[in-house]
This record gives structure tokens, C-alpha cells and sequence, in this order.
């Protein structure tokens, strides 16, 4: 499997990974992959929430307007209320990822 860096996986990288799992080819997986993402696109984009059970939850979140600042000017900027696409993952995902050890002082 080959990335860009050491630490990111590609679409692509993906996308061999699951038809290796599967047996699938990686036509096909591309395909079903595509389909899966771009109904998960979709189905946001209609205003609803996505709950995948032991793997997590994509949810739409409401930002409030604000004023920022531009860093080079330190003008002030307006930023209007949005909705942004978030994703919580489970506890059962959570528990799989890795956690710094921090030494005791």
C-alpha cells in the first residue's frame, strides 16, 4: 500500500485494502466505495444525521456568527453562521486508536 507520508492513507490505498478483504476488484470496490460516499453525502446534504453503529456518527452542527481577525492585518472579519459536517466516532472506535503514553511525574 503506498501513501503520501507516513502517517496519511489515500482513497486509493483504501480502496486496495478492502478488495484484498473482499475479493472483490478494485474496480469494483472503487465503485461501491464511490457509491458509499457519496450517499453519505448525499443524505447530509438533505439535513440528516448518519449513525453507523460501533464505528460513529456524522452530524450537522450549527455555527454561530462571529468576528475573527485577519492574522497579516488584524482587521476585524465577519464570519456568518454556517453548518458544518462533523463526525463523533463510537466508543468501540475510539478504544482502537492508539494512545500517547504519558510518563508520571
Amino acid at each position: 500500500m503506498t501513501t503520501k507520508g507516513n502517517d496519511v492513507v489515500t482513497k486509493a490505498d483504501l480502496v486496495e485494502r478492502v478488495a484484498e478483504m473482499t475479493g472483490f476488484t478494485k474496480t469494483e470496490t472503487a465503485v461501491i466505495c464511490e457509491g458509499l460516499l457519496q450517499a453519505i453525502k448525499d443524505v447530509m446534504a438533505e439535513g440528516k444525521d448518519i449513525e453507523i453503529r460501533r464505528f460513529g456518527t456524522f452530524k450537522l452542527k450549527a455555527r454561530k456568527p462571529r468576528i475573527a481577525r485577519n492574522p497579516r492585518t488584524g482587521e476585524p472579519v465577519p464570519i456568518l453562521k454556517r453548518t458544518v459536517p462533523v463526525f463523533k466516532p463510537s466508543k468501540a472506535f475510539k478504544v482502537l486508536v492508539p494512545q500517547p503514553v504519558t510518563k508520571k511525574k
